[in-house]
């Protein structure tokens, strides 16, 4: 036998050998990106959750979101607290009306009910941070659905919404009397007005 059949003999088992190794790894990165996207899609009840309460601010109609029952509105005064429980995988959140005890939920048709059971996937929503310092919740199982409000308050369908509408902006407020108090800035900013008013003050004395 030859030397030269003998070297592309085994010049293509080591090509046979690489591409199957590359097959292999593309296949467990493929699993692993599989594996993360079911488990944020799916409540974890194993995982320890993390409760927060505070007042959720609309920003179109300048009242805070609150949960009467079946119903949901932003027409909410001061003080309508709502209690999150956050997913420790991931920043899905479910959101429930203190007092009513019902939590948020869209339904199918895009539509935001009162429901007093939120471990259905419709009751979950992920938080987006938004670049104006603003904070939009969009819907874990309905893609590019929002949470929104109107100008009187009243909640707009899913299919309606974007990122980009004030209609879905909000802030996170925490409960009246717990708002911690500025810490106090020994120094001023020196402008214009402030340089002028020294140079007279020193020319008159």
């Amino acid at each position: 036998m030859s030397p030269l059949p003998s070297r592309f003999f085994y010049l293509c088992l080591h090509f046979l050998v690489l591409y199957f190794q590359i097959q292999e790894s593309q296949q467990s990165s493929a699993d692993f990106r599989f594996y993360i996207e079911n488990h944020t899609r799916i409540s974890d009840d194993l995982s320890r959750k993390q409760v927060r309460i505070y007042q959720l601010y609309s920003r179109t109609t300048g009242k805070h979101v609150q949960i009467l029952g079946k119903k949901v509105n932003a027409n909410g005064d001061d003080g309508a607290l709502l209690v999150v429980e956050t997913e420790t995988f991931g920043s899905h959140i479910r959101i429930k009306g203190k007092e009513s005890e019902h939590y948020i939920c869209m339904n199918d048709k895009g539509k935001i009910v009162g429901r007093p059971d939120g471990r259905k996937q419709e009751c979950v929503f992920v938080e987006e941070f938004l670049e104006n310092n603003y904070t939009a919740l969009v819907s874990a199982r309905y893609q590019g659905w929002y949470l929104g409000f109107n100008r009187k308050g009243r909640p707009k369908k899913g299919s309606r919404t974007t990122q980009r509408q004030q209609e879905v902006h909000f802030m996170k407020r925490p409960p009246r009397g717990r708002e911690d108090p500025p810490e106090g800035f020994p120094f001023t900013t020196v402008t214009k007005r402030t340089r002028r008013a020294r140079r007279l003050k020193a020319r008159r004395t």
